[in-house]
């Protein structure tokens, strides 16, 4: 339709969530070709930071307070050995994707990748900036794409 090309603004202040969930998200953020503008608010951790980062490149800011968290994915297996080898696999190779999608929208490499993700990681508006998971952080009187697309610019 007419407005299929029209911004999209995600403002994220999430503790995370799950996985499956999240790459739902994720897969359809990628999907769309409406440009996404992302806003840490508060804090993002988890896959609330793969969203964050999943936004149109130039178009992904932070709050200069934001609380901007990385790990590796949380789990928990029960049940027969097979059975918790089975979910042991699968959350190494959710661990394998994530990484990847913080790898290609951050442009760090891999292994800074494993490390930072390996235990709980965390940064400021600026430290996410000079990461790459965020292009702008905000200050007062700065505009987002958003003000921007209020005011006609």
């Amino acid at each position: 339709n007419e407005d299929s090309e029209r911004p999209i603004h995600m403002y994220i202040n999430s503790p995370g969530g799950a996985i499956y969930a999240g790459l739902a998200i994720y897969d359809t953020m990628q999907q769309t070709r409406a440009p996404i503008s992302t806003v840490a608010v508060g804090v993002t951790a988890s896959f609330g930071t793969v969203l964050l980062t999943a936004g149109t490149k130039g178009m992904r800011y932070a709050l200069p307070h934001a609380t901007i968290h990385l790990h590796q994915p949380l789990g928990g297996a029960q049940g027969q050995a097979s059975d918790i080898e089975i979910q042991a696999k699968e959350i190494l190779r959710l661990r394998e994707e994530l990484n990847t999608i913080l790898m290609n929208h951050t442009g760090q490499p891999r292994d800074i990748i494993e490390r930072d993700t390996e235990r709980d990681f965390y940064m400021d508006g600026e430290a996410a900036k000079t990461y790459g998971l965020v292009d702008h952080v905000l200050y007062p009187g700065d505009e987002t794409a958003a003000t921007k697309e209020k005011k006609g610019g």
